[in-house]
């Protein structure tokens, strides 16, 4: 579809009060291993491109990502049998070099090589490596899968200060310098509480929360801890969205101002959310907050 000058001039003004907004503010995007799974090569370079446009406007991007899809792929293809504890993966010493060999030998340098394709200079950062996510060990039943109990942001700040966008990797260690596989959104959210960021995007493989999972029609646009508490006490938020979602709102909680869960096959989402007047997907803001 051909788009007139004047079509073109007058999203390029839409965009100036946000561009205005979010100069020199720290953007946490979280891109999924979902989304990532169901992302073709030019979609990623889409993202990637996105993510140089928002580095050479002024603001301070980080991309964390997951990779669960993609570990997955992995273990099979290694013909190890997966095994699962109260629906979480059991991550045995075999298993969590695995996972550091996905997140860290390949889907990490991907996304540095595609940003540093679009002109922006990126970074690799790994969790474990940096001692960014300090965890303790969740259950031992389930191996080496960790919860965060405390983050070290200084790496990561100092690649924004030095003008680099951070690439996270979401491992973790504890205090012994074991490392953990730690669940990617909480990790995401965990930086952008510490970071003071602005903003923290969840990319996902759907639209965001529907009232009605099999009516893409009934998104609900904007969300806050007490209407998220009542949805889900009502059965409208349930499974997989309800971490998703405790990640928003730990993030809001601690200072963010807003989170966003949107479609990241969509192309270009990342900029339809910052910049553009109606947005995309659902945001979270705190109670009493306005939208």
């Amino acid at each position: 579809m051909k788009v007139s000058p004047k079509t073109r001039a007058a999203v390029l003004s839409e965009a100036l009060p946000y561009l205005q907004r979010f100069a020199g503010k720290v953007i946490v995007v979280k891109y999924g291993g979902n989304a990532l799974a169901d992302s073709s090569e030019d979609a990623m370079a889409v993202f990637a491109r996105d993510i140089a446009l928002l580095h050479a406007v002024g603001m301070k991007p980080v991309v964390v990502h997951g990779g669960g899809p993609q570990i997955t792929a992995m273990i099979e293809r290694l013909g190890k049998q997966s095994t699962f504890h109260n629906g979480l993966r059991v991550t045995d010493a075999e298993t969590i070099e695995i996972v550091s060999m996905v997140l860290l030998g390949s889907v990490n340098p991907m996304f540095v090589s595609l940003i540093n394709q679009s002109g922006a200079n990126a970074a690799g950062v790994s969790g474990a490596d940096v001692g960014l996510f300090q965890c303790v060990q969740r259950d031992p039943a389930l191996g080496f899968v960790g919860d965060i109990v405390s983050v070290n942001p200084m790496a990561v700040q100092g690649l924004l200060d030095d003008g680099v966008v951070p690439v996270v990797a979401t491992l973790g260690t504890d205090s012994a310098g074991q490392s953990y596989n730690i669940n990617a959104d909480t990790a995401a959210s965990a930086l952008a509480v510490a970071l003071k960021a602005e903003k923290i995007l969840f990319l996902t493989d759907i639209a965001g929360v529907l009232r009605d999972p099999s009516d893409t029609e009934s998104l609900i646009p904007t969300l806050s801890p007490s209407s998220v508490k009542q949805l889900t006490k009502d059965g409208v938020i349930s499974g997989g969205m309800i971490p998703k979602l405790d990640s928003c709102l730990h993030a809001v909680n601690g200072g963010v101002t807003t989170a966003h869960i949107l479609d990241g096959r969509v192309a270009h989402v990342t900029l339809l959310e910052l910049l553009t007047d109606t947005g995309v997907g659902t945001m979270v803001v705190a109670d009493g907050a306005a939208s």
